[in-house]
């Protein structure tokens, strides 16, 4: 049984700040490339890493006696102790102002800018707001707005299954298999030890999800990285993305891009049935 939850205390995290540094090296640029399905190449000092490489960067790290059930460190120090078993990414906002490079010391400021409750279909939720500054030594690179939401485990993790409203016009499209070896991949380079990403028995068992879940970080970067193959000289200024249903790896998902009339993209992803599970888009310079 989940613990009663206090928002006021929950909330005396809010202004809390945290800095932490890595540098930008080539061997983590091609374990990016190699995992987002690009060109491995042979990255040279100077060169422009992937949109979202400051998602692998100066992660936390703690000590095994440190994490909890769910593989996560144990709740408390810079994030709030919010008492909701299930935490995901739901969702966030960038601003890119430069290009991470290989050779870059990144430096990201981490300030907790909101707590706030809510109660949905499945029962109350917790959303923590997190604001990241990320400069290196000329300056800033990326501003990013972060949303995390805790949820009770109790309940149905996903609507009960209907027909998916007809998808909108995509000018772009990719496939793609969630197999386990790209959900390893991808939790290894950002130091993720959730175990909804790679733990079946954990995962089905215990939070009671169908299957293993696709990290909502690597579906925002997949989106990121079709408009860049489909408009490779576009600068992207601004991508906002939002996390509607879980992915899971036992069927292809799909990820679109439609340029509107104002200038910008609108990007989304959508499961085997046809359900949309991230909505998302982008401005461009």
């Amino acid at each position: 049984m989940t613990e009663k939850l206090d928002i006021d205390h929950l909330r005396q995290w809010i202004g809390r700040t945290t800095e932490a540094s890595d540098i930008v090296t080539a061997q983590l640029v091609k374990g990016l490339r190699a995992t987002l399905f690009q060109e491995i190449g042979e990255p040279k000092p100077g060169d422009a890493a992937p949109f979202t490489v400051h998602w692998c960067l100066a992660q936390p790290v703690a000590p095994m006696s440190m994490l909890g059930q769910d593989g996560h460190p144990t709740r408390g120090g810079f994030l709030p102790p919010v008492p909701l078993p299930r935490r995901m990414w739901a969702g966030g906002e960038l601003e890119f102002v430069d290009a991470l490079r290989v050779g870059d010391e990144a430096r990201r400021t981490s300030r907790i800018s909101d707590v706030t409750m809510k109660t949905g279909s499945t029962g109350m939720l917790c959303f923590v707001s997190v604001e990241h500054v990320v400069t290196t030594s000329r300056g800033i690179a990326i501003r990013e707005r972060q949303d995390i939401v805790y949820r009770d485990i109790s309940g149905s993790p996903q609507p009960a299954s209907a027909k998916p409203p007809p998808p909108p016009v995509a000018k772009h499209r990719e496939t793609h298999m969630a197999d386990p070896v790209l959900l390893f991949r991808y939790s290894a380079l950002t130091f993720n030890g959730h175990r909804i990403h790679y733990d079946r028995r954990y995962v089905t068992e215990v939070e009671g999800y169908p299957g293993l879940i696709v990290h909502g970080p690597l579906i925002a970067t997949l989106l990121l990285d079709l408009l860049r193959r489909e408009q490779p000289d576009a600068e992207v200024a601004t991508f906002r993305f939002k996390a509607v249903r879980p992915t899971f790896d036992l069927h292809a998902f799909h990820v679109h891009g439609a340029p509107q009339p104002d200038g910008s993209v609108r990007l989304w992803a959508a499961d085997h049935e046809g359900w949309l599970t991230m909505d998302a888009s982008a401005t461009l310079r």
